[in-house]
């Protein structure tokens, strides 16, 4: 298991404060990035439960949000990342849709969002890899 990964499945197992997917997602990086947990975690604040409005999941945001961190910020990767996403999840993208969908399939929330972050987490992984950022 990578260390981000393994990061991931930590900051996920934390109750209180509860960290959103977006936040999950950006707090797994933060030690390579030489950024703190605590700015981290107000950053992405805003951007669990898709935007507090049910509209883009976390898991892309907070995903995003690393990569242009790490300076991977051009055309091309941001529509992989979304269109990749898309393509593992019925063409689903807005939380609300995700969440109804696994619902409907009578999955728990909790479990659902924490298998979005760790998937996220590897594909960013892998993106950083590939262009040599870490």
């Amino acid at each position: 298991m990578s260390k981000y990964l393994e990061r991931a499945k930590e900051i996920r197992a934390i109750e209180v404060p509860h960290h959103n997917c977006a936040q999950s997602v950006l707090m797994s990086f933060t030690q390579s990035l030489k950024l703190d947990d605590e700015t981290a975690y107000k950053i992405a604040v805003a951007f669990g439960g898709g935007m507090k409005s049910g509209i883009t999941c976390g898991v892309i945001v907070g995903g995003l949000m690393t990569l242009g961190l790490f300076d991977v910020d051009d055309m091309e990767t941001t529509q992989k990342v979304i269109n990749d996403f898309k393509t593992r999840h019925n063409q689903m993208i807005d939380c609300k849709d995700l969440l109804k969908a696994n619902a409907a399939a009578g999955g728990q929330k909790k479990p659902h969002c924490d298998a979005l972050v760790y998937e996220m987490v590897q594909y960013v992984e892998e993106i950083l890899k590939e262009k040599g950022k870490i």
